[in-house]
């Protein structure tokens, strides 16, 4: 049996891990990588494998740097099965369209670009993959997991989908093989969710395993507190009205623009913001999944499941507005004051976000909330880390608005909570990835000295190992 690794290897995106035995060689998950541009060099260069002898992919969550990449996998020759929860299917396909769909729209803007420039254009630019490319990829999507009801994937290969708690339809998943007299139990973390949040349940902790490969993208820090993030979001939005501005809150469309709402909407009822407070969730990708939080409340924890019970709708408020059309999207450019605006994406690295950065980033009456993290390389970045300037469509914007960075809203599991996942493993082997080097080195030493009989890896991008 083998073990390799295909993304996220001392790195933050594009997850994918190959698992090879009993005959079988089986992907969790496929993902594109984020920071910089899109299209970047990672995405386009080979796999690494042969897209052709992929037999399954268990697919752990919908977030784009786990899926993004599937259907340029199916473009490539994948004919195997996709494996997933039933949220994740939903939340994939919309992911992945929106994805595609941006692509498209960079490859146009870029060959435009070429054209005015009158240059030697040769093979003009073309997406990684098209909208077209996603729909066939849905064609590969099979059986539905069930968290916690084993699926036999193959014969002697035994998947078991777990509540990752991260986002909705999220897992991680135990994998068990035999193969002769061998028999390995592996479990993927996947991300794991932060505990104690409200909408979704709390991370199921892994079985006993020999193998476990997990996440680290917060290993080295523990996060704030919600109540006084949540504290810090209303004194933003309160102070940001009474300069006379705008609050623009770059928002990932997965869990975090359903979280903020959920906050908004209980800011509203407490009277903790003023009842008129207008709210435009300017991302079609966010609606698309709200809409289908309403359809899995399987998926949520109690309270948030006797909201909905009760009739109560915990992601709508009086003053919410839907910006589906780019002509709406436009229009709030005339806003100058009072609003609150949701966009994507959350580390400001495309979609409509960079539109209403350019218009409000030079307003010191205005404020740009980030309450999600943000990689190296990307626009959001920068700008937390305090550049005076940034370049958006070709222009240089001063940055004059108020700048909060608010971390205690992070959908990911912070360095004890870990630590504290892991324990329940018991691994002897521990492979680390989805995180910045210097926070894997800093999560290995805590690991090593939590569990001394576990014997660390930090792999590097395409390397494999024997299990």
């Amino acid at each position: 049996m083998k073990l390799s690794f295909y993304g996220a290897a001392r790195g933050v995106t594009g997850s994918c891990s190959l698992v090879e035995g009993a005959d079988k060689r089986i992907l969790i998950d496929c993902g594109l990588y984020q920071g910089g541009r899109e299209l970047s060099e990672e995405n386009v260069a080979p796999f690494g494998f042969d897209a052709t002898a992929i037999d399954f992919v268990l697919l752990t969550h919908a977030h784009l740097d786990h899926c993004g990449r599937l259907p340029l996998l199916a473009k490539r020759g994948f004919q195997g099965e996709i494996i997933t929860t039933a949220a994740s299917r939903e939340l994939a396909k919309v992911v992945m369209l929106d994805s595609a769909h941006l692509q498209e729209e960079d490859a146009r803007w870029q060959s435009r670009k070429l054209m005015r420039q009158n240059k030697d254009k040769g093979e003009l630019p073309q997406p990684l993959y098209t909208q077209l490319d996603a729909l066939n990829c849905l064609d590969y999507f099979g059986r539905t997991a069930q968290y916690k009801q084993p699926i036999v994937v193959a014969p002697g290969i035994t998947a078991t989908f777990l509540d990752a708690g991260h986002i909705l339809g999220s897992a991680s998943i135990h994998l068990t093989i035999e193969a002769g007299s061998e028999k390995r139990s592996m479990v993927f973390s996947g991300d794991i969710g932060n505990a104690n949040r409200p909408i979704l349940r709390d991370p199921t902790p892994p079985p006993a395993s020999d193998v476990v490969v997990m996440e680290t993208t917060y290993g080295d820090r523990l996060h704030k507190l919600l109540e006084p993030s949540i504290e810090e979001l209303y004194q933003a939005i309160e102070e940001t009205f009474r300069r006379g501005g705008n609050v623009i809150i770059p928002t990932f469309a997965l869990e975090r623009a359903q979280e903020i709402l959920f906050y908004l909407r209980a800011g509203v009822k407490s009277g903790r913001l003023r009842h008129n407070v207008q709210v435009f969730l300017d991302s079609p990708m966010a609606i698309s999944a709200t809409e289908i939080f309403r359809r899995h409340p399987e998926c949520f924890d109690a309270e948030t499941r006797t909201l909905f019970d009760s009739g109560q709708d915990p992601f709508s408020l009086p003053g919410l507005h839907f910006i589906h059309e780019s002509s709406e999207s436009m229009a709030l450019n005339a806003i100058t004051s009072g609003a609150v605006i949701l966009a994507g994406s959350g580390m400001a690295t495309g979609g409509r976000v960079r539109h209403h950065l350019k218009h409000n980033l030079w307003r010191e009456n205005s404020s740009v909330v980030f309450v999600g993290f943000a990689a190296q390389g990307t626009l959001a970045r920068r700008i937390i880390d305090g550049a005076k300037a940034v370049t958006l469509f070709g222009e240089e914007i001063l940055v004059r608005a108020k700048i909060y960075t608010i971390n205690g809203f992070s959908a990911h599991a912070d360095r004890d909570e870990l630590l504290a996942w892991h324990r329940h493993s018991r691994a002897p082997r521990t492979f680390l990835v989805h995180g910045e080097e210097e926070v894997m080195q800093k999560f290995s030493t805590q690991l090593s000295l939590q569990s001394p009989d576990t014997h660390v890896e930090m792999p590097e991008l395409g390397q494999t190992f024997n299990l």
